[in-house]
């Protein structure tokens, strides 16, 4: 059975993202955690990639692509936000600026393959309008 890229388009590759930036990040021990260190890695290649296929097969919009995909790192922190505030309530006052580090580097990295993407598409003549 072949996936549907028009149904499912961004479950894929943001399963893979989230498992390739989240396994590291979520196995760093908490005295030792660092942002935007500690989700830097190979990871964001995989998003990266994520994201110009998305985009590529998607026929999504580029605002779309970016906006799921670009949430990635920042549902990795929270994941991560959760899991230690239920072990130690006083954990993580300062979630929201690690919130806001997350949202900087996942954008960083969805923009620049979304663009890919668009170009690609651009190039081989498929840039057409839009689906919602």
């Amino acid at each position: 059975m072949a996936l549907d890229w028009q149904r499912y388009w961004w479950q894929p590759g943001f399963v893979v993202a989230l498992l390739s930036i989240g396994v590291p990040y979520w196995l760093i021990p908490y005295s030792k955690l660092n942002l935007p260190d500690g989700v830097l890695g190979i990871g964001l290649a995989f998003l990266f990639v994520a994201t110009v296929l998305a985009r590529i097969y998607s026929g999504r919009s580029l605002f779309r692509v970016i906006a799921v995909l670009g949430s990635v790192v920042p549902a990795v922190v929270m994941l991560r936000v959760a899991a230690d505030v239920a072990r130690d309530p006083t954990s993580h006052n300062l979630w929201p600026f690690e919130l806001v580090i997350a949202l900087i580097v996942g954008a960083a990295v969805t923009v620049g393959g979304a663009l890919l993407g668009s170009a690609g598409l651009w190039l081989s003549g498929r840039a057409a309008t839009p689906r919602k």
